[in-house]
């Protein structure tokens, strides 16, 4: 830990681009741009806090057929030198924070919380909060006295109970402390395996300044737009972190592909400066280099679409299937799963959307031994 950041911020010299006309760049530049973007190129970063601060946040996701989704976007990474202790302190420290079931930068909080008063948006939410304010602050209280605590150890004195046609239903420790982590009044401080402890949201964030909400949706855009390097100015509403990034940046047009982008102008210069240098990677499903189904097909034309909650008969790729990266193409998914009884990776097959000369091969195939090598587990064939 220590290794200065790769690049961060913005660059000078290309201030003007926007006035002299949209450049067109081709869709292996846009490739290029997305992959450096997202630390998958060569040299590997060599330090966790480096990762995360580029990336701008690693999605938490329960399912771990393989590994959890988190452990899998920074092993992608750092590769052997990743170990879940790193992250885990990284976490104790402060340095990073779990926010929105994703893992952030702790200095980025301010710009998400920005607008926490307002909390929530949905008059029927806002009226449950006022019904249950005597619970709210049973919770406070409770977490003042005991914290940092699980859900299931704070009691339920909800006055009215919270209503929901989902899984939500009637979960109203759950809900109420949902709602106080956007408000910014509890936080969520660490993990009890896979469970959540919340406590005061003053004992986990810093100090600092509130932001104004324009202000804090100029630094998301401009930090989503460094971490995916090549974004759409507008986008379909996804659940989750947006992907879209608003005006900054500057337009570009891709070659091949219909409409407008906006591209991070220190990726851009770079670009044009550097050699790209290309490895193999195994992806998460989560991972930002896919997650966005759409900029994937238009940029790297790969389909992809996660098979977890399809029956068997329908998959076309797998339970988990990891999207596979060689430079700067999506070429193909890793049909694998962790037996952890067994002590072996189970390679059920590796579906290639292109033919994969000998040179891919050898690749991917010494990602998987790889990833059999970190999980501490033998690969079986």
């Amino acid at each position: 830990m220590g290794t200065p950041p790769r690049r961060r911020g913005p660059s000078p010299g290309l201030g003007t681009l926007a006035a002299v006309g949209v450049r067109q760049i081709s869709r292996e530049q846009a490739r290029r741009i997305a992959v450096r973007a997202q630390l998958l190129d060569l040299p590997r970063p060599g330090d966790l806090i480096e990762v995360v601060q580029q990336l701008s946040l690693v999605q938490i996701d329960p399912a771990a057929p393989i590994a959890p989704s988190a452990e899998l976007v920074l092993w992608s990474r750092l590769g052997a030198a990743y170990r879940s202790a790193d992250l885990q302190q990284a976490l104790e420290s402060r340095t990073l924070v779990e926010l929105d079931g994703r893992i952030r930068p702790m200095e980025d909080v301010p710009a998400h919380l920005a607008g926490h008063e307002q909390w929530p948006p949905w008059d029927h939410a806002r009226e449950w909060l006022r019904v249950n304010d005597p619970f709210r602050r049973d919770v406070l209280a409770r977490l003042e006295e005991h914290g940092p605590l699980l859900s299931r150890d704070i009691p339920d004195t909800s006055v009215v109970p919270w209503p929901s046609s989902g899984w939500t239903n009637n979960r109203n420790v759950t809900q109420m402390l949902e709602f106080l982590v956007r408000k910014a009044e509890v936080a969520v401080s660490g993990r009890r395996g896979r469970q959540r402890l919340f406590d005061l949201a003053e004992r986990v964030y810093p100090d600092q300044p509130t932001m104004p909400e324009e202000e804090a949706a100029r630094v998301r855009d401009e930090r989503r737009l460094a971490a995916l390097g090549i974004a759409r100015a507008k986008g379909a509403v996804m659940p989750g972190e947006p992907g879209h990034v608003g005006e900054t940046g500057v337009p570009v047009t891709v070659e091949g592909v219909a409409g407008q982008w906006r591209v991070d102008p220190a990726a851009l210069e770079r670009d044009d400066a550097d050699d790209f240098r290309g490895r193999a990677a195994l992806l998460s499903p989560y991972d930002r280099l896919v997650y966005d189904r759409v900029r994937a097909q238009e940029l790297f034309g790969f389909e992809y679409v996660l098979e977890v909650y399809k029956p068997a008969s329908q998959r076309r790729w797998g339970y988990y299937a990891l999207p596979i990266l060689v430079g700067d193409r999506l070429v193909g998914k890793l049909d694998a799963r962790a037996e952890r009884k067994e002590g072996v990776l189970e390679v059920n097959a590796v579906h290639q959307d292109v033919a994969f000369d000998e040179e891919t091969t050898s690749a991917v195939e010494a990602e998987i031994d790889a990833l059999a090598d970190w999980l501490g587990l033998a690969r079986l064939r």
